[in-house]
């Protein structure tokens, strides 16, 4: 799918409504190839978009798991460094 898409569930504290919904509009870009609709789309676009949120919210607030919940900041940090190892070994293969 794509690389920037973050996990929203089981952290610690629940993911927000605005999580959800940039991570909907992210996947409805990226489903459909374009980053804004024409006008004649705008419509169908939000709709699905909103729909994405409903779904999303939905999974996150009813999936079950027995892992422990996870901690942003560390997550946050872990994923810095596997960009940091990522990028420096792209760097020094050019």
């Amino acid at each position: 799918m794509c690389r920037n898409t973050k996990t929203l569930l089981n952290f610690e504290s629940s993911a927000t409504q605005d999580e959800i919904r940039a991570y909907s509009l992210q996947f409805t870009r990226k489903l459909r190839g374009f980053n804004a609709p024409s006008h004649a789309n705008q419509t169908v676009f939000d709709h699905a978009v909103a729909d994405a949120a409903m779904a999303a919210s939905k999974l996150n607030t009813e999936f079950e798991t027995n892992a422990s919940p996870r901690n942003r900041e560390r997550e946050s940090a872990r994923a810095r460094r596997r960009n940091r190892r990522r990028f420096q070994s792209e760097t020094h293969s050019r």
